[in-house]
């Protein structure tokens, strides 16, 4: 749940294995990815103080004015977010010598409301949720002093021997001040939740719409970076320390292992872009790289710079999700830019593919009906080449704007891979143009005649 983000007042999204978000310019459709750039950036920041990182290399929203709902500062900004964590964690007593359960559960939710105060930006409450328990800090009324609280449990923080000294506000929107761990005998198990945070948000991994040209050569000095950049500008990078580290990739069910290189090439045979792939060194120890390419078989190698634009935008797309470690959840934006209609329904069989094998959680805002439809097909099937795949593994969401509002319709997909409840417009009237296009052929025909 979000509330009061850009055009935004308030918007429910529940993400699955692969998201697709669909909506026209302007409907508000990439400020749902941008929310949650937002988060991985002020996660990053460099400010330990700061509630939101507003402006940052990953997005720049300018300011909390800027962001907040209708530019009205007065409104506060809030976000509810669950998350499964990879087993069932229990949280045990650390009064008792004898290990005794406090808390268990398979889910984790943070809750969060943040508002403009006095020129500055302030947590004014955050809560983890764990089981039915919640742990809270809030700000006490009309003081700029935050107390430690639960909600819905017969535990109690209880407080160290001394002065109660008064807690500062929570940190980057989703931490406990240190002194909560000093200030309570009990608190310890707080860090847990924090931790786990830490680790969804690091496992957030962005690809932009806007990506680098092709270069003609490529200079790598053997680094290994965390993905393959926002406009996809550490690609080759990216693909040289997979290969420098003899990673092996499976791309869909029952197929055997390959090489990282071999992987991409595959990939783009399968798309039907190019026949072959290779990153080569122009000479020994020289650190200059080179993306060779052919066309077809019977075709001359050549640099990625004198083939098509396609190959190159979506060299990326490719390479981040089989780059990204397992699990990882993606956010791309319009992954089918540059790219023919045949290419663009591909993208539905590689996302089912790193969906199924690579456990990947996507989350795509697209344009392309060509996906979209092929999607739909694949759901139908059920059982593929590229991996079983259902209805409840995609979730379709249509953005529009309404009188400066952002809405959300979740597309109701059947087992049949039909949409229920397909909005008007959707991807243009088709069938209007068709009909508007054969009424001007008869018309244009009798005038003629």
């Amino acid at each position: 749940m979000l509330e009061n983000f850009k055009a935004w007042k308030e918007v429910d999204v529940s993400f699955r294995p692969i998201t697709l978000i669909y909506g026209a310019n302007s409907s508000g459709k990439s400020s749902l990815l941008q929310f949650l750039l937002l988060l991985k950036q002020t996660k990053d920041s460099n400010d330990p103080l700061v509630a939101l990182d507003f402006s940052g290399a990953l997005t720049d929203l300018g300011s909390f004015r800027d962001a907040v709902f209708q530019h009205d500062d007065t409104n506060m900004l809030t976000w509810d977010m669950t998350w499964s964590l990879p087993k069932v964690l229990n949280i045990n007593d650390p009064a008792k010598t004898k290990p005794t359960r406090l808390f268990s559960g398979e889910d984790l939710t943070i809750s969060v409301e943040v508002a403009a105060k006095r020129r500055q930006v302030e947590t004014q409450y955050m809560a983890y949720r764990f089981g039915k328990a919640s742990f809270l800090i809030s700000r006490k009324e009309e003081k700029s002093r935050y107390q430690l609280d639960t909600h819905d449990t017969d535990f109690r923080f209880v407080r160290t021997l001394g002065r109660a000294w008064d807690l500062p506000e929570p940190t980057k929107g989703y931490s406990y001040p240190d002194q909560a761990q000093t200030y309570f005998q009990n608190a310890q198990f707080l860090r847990i939740f924090e931790s786990s945070y830490v680790e969804q948000i690091d496992n957030l991994l962005y690809l932009g719409p806007l990506r680098e040209d092709p270069q003609r050569q490529y200079t790598w000095s053997g680094s290994n970076p965390s993905d393959v950049g926002p406009r996809g500008e550490r690609t080759v990078e990216a693909i040289l320390a997979a290969d420098e580290r003899g990673e092996k990739r499976n791309v869909r069910k029952r197929q055997k292992l390959m090489g990282f290189q071999e992987t991409i090439a595959w990939w783009l045979r399968e798309l039907g872009l190019i026949e072959s792939f290779q990153v080569r060194e122009l000479s020994e120890g020289s650190g200059l790289f080179r993306v060779f390419v052919k066309k077809t078989a019977a075709s001359s190698e050549a640099a990625l710079t004198d083939v098509g634009f396609g190959v190159s935008q979506i060299l990326p797309v490719l390479t981040l999700l089989y780059y990204a470690p397992e699990g990882s959840s993606i956010l791309m934006e319009q992954p089918e830019i540059h790219l023919h209609p045949a290419v663009q329904a591909g993208l539905a069989d590689l996302f089912i593919s790193v969906a199924k094998v690579r456990k990947l959680q996507l989350i795509v805002e697209s344009h392309s009906e060509h996906l979209l439809t092929r999607m739909m097909r694949r759901i139908a099937e059920r059982d593929t080449a590229y991996g079983n795949v259902s209805n409840d593994d995609v979730a379709v969401y249509f953005a529009d704007n309404r009188e400066g509002r952002s809405n959300l319709d979740n597309l109701r997909l059947n087992s049949d891979g039909v949409i229920e409840n397909w909005p008007k417009d959707f991807f243009g009237d088709q069938f209007g143009e068709i009909i508007a296009r054969e009424t001007a052929v008869i018309k244009r025909r009798r005038e003629e005649a």
